[in-house]
Order: C-alpha cells, then sequence, then structure tokens
C-alpha cells in the first residue's frame, strides 16, 4: 500500500473508529471479539505492502476486519482442539493392566477358596452380611437364629479368612 494510500486508510479508520467496531460488535455477537479484531485490523493496515485499488473503502476497511476476527477465531479453535487433545492424552486409562487383573483375579479365587471352605452355615452369614449387605436381625430371622449367634458366626468366619489368607499367602 503506498504511503499516500495508507494516510487515507487510517484516517478513515480513525474517523470511522467507533461505527466500525459497532457493526462488528453486532455482527460478532462479541465487544470483546470487535476490539481484538480492529486492533488487528489496523497492524495489517499498517503492515499492508500492497492494496488493489480501493472503490469502497468503508466497506474494505469492515472486510478487513472481519477477516482479522475470523482469521482469529480459527486461530481461538486449532489452540482449543491442540489443548483438549493435550488434557485427552494426560487422562490416565482406568483399566486395570493385564498384570493388575491377573493379581485381581488369583485374590477372587483366593477369596472363593477360602470362602469355600467354611461351614454351611457360617457361609451363608458371611456371604449374606459381607457380600449381600443384609442386616444381622434380617439374616437372624431368615436362619431362625439368635442375633447374637449371627454375630459370633461372623467373628468366626472373619477370624477363619485371615488365619487362611495369611497362611495360603506366605
Amino acid at each position: 500500500m503506498s504511503g499516500f494510500a495508507k494516510t487515507i486508510m487510517r484516517r478513515l479508520f480513525s474517523e470511522d473508529y467507533d461505527d466500525l467496531r459497532r457493526r462488528l460488535a453486532h455482527r460478532l455477537g462479541s465487544a470483546d471479539l470487535a476490539n481484538e479484531a480492529m486492533h488487528e485490523a489496523w497492524i495489517r493496515l499498517a503492515t499492508a505492502k500492497k492494496t488493489p485499488a480501493i472503490e469502497q473503502p468503508e466497506h474494505y476497511l469492515f472486510r478487513v476486519a472481519m477477516n482479522a476476527a475470523t482469521d482469529q477465531h480459527r486461530k481461538e479453535a486449532r489452540h482449543r482442539r491442540s489443548v483438549e487433545l493435550d488434557l485427552a492424552l494426560e487422562i490416565a486409562d482406568e483399566r486395570p493392566t493385564p498384570e493388575e487383573e491377573l493379581i485381581a483375579r488369583a485374590e477372587i479365587d483366593l477369596f472363593d477358596t477360602i470362602v469355600a471352605e467354611l461351614p454351611p452355615r457360617q457361609r451363608t452369614i458371611f456371604l449374606a452380611a459381607r457380600v449381600g449387605n443384609i442386616s444381622h436381625d434380617v439374616i437372624a430371622k431368615q436362619m431362625r437364629i439368635t442375633r447374637r449367634t449371627v454375630a459370633r458366626e461372623l467373628v468366626r468366619a472373619h477370624e477363619y479368612c485371615l488365619s487362611r489368607c495369611k497362611e495360603l499367602m506366605g
């Protein structure tokens, strides 16, 4: 852009600044975006080397500002996608590793083995209370025994399971 054309565009930009910013804010739906676009448009006009013949300078200025806003929007969208990708890559995979699955399976098998060794009544009470989360009162009623007997059988089952677990795991 020649020095004379730059001077005219700068003067027009300054004179029409408020109107141009208002129209841009209306079009973009944001005064902040309009302000950023106006700043970028001023820089583009000041650093432009060549400009085609301009018949309607007001429209040209508006188009420069809109292009600046569009470029800024694209740049922010690329940055947002990049940040989202970075965040997605940082999310740890919560699935267990094959080693963790193997250890868990071994622990479940050990639990099943130990529980199977319990006397039938103790096993029933233990599984109902610890796995089924059934209250001692309900277990006592269903099995036609006292609540105290349920508590006692649970203690015995726990003690047996702990001692067998220590014994089998070394």
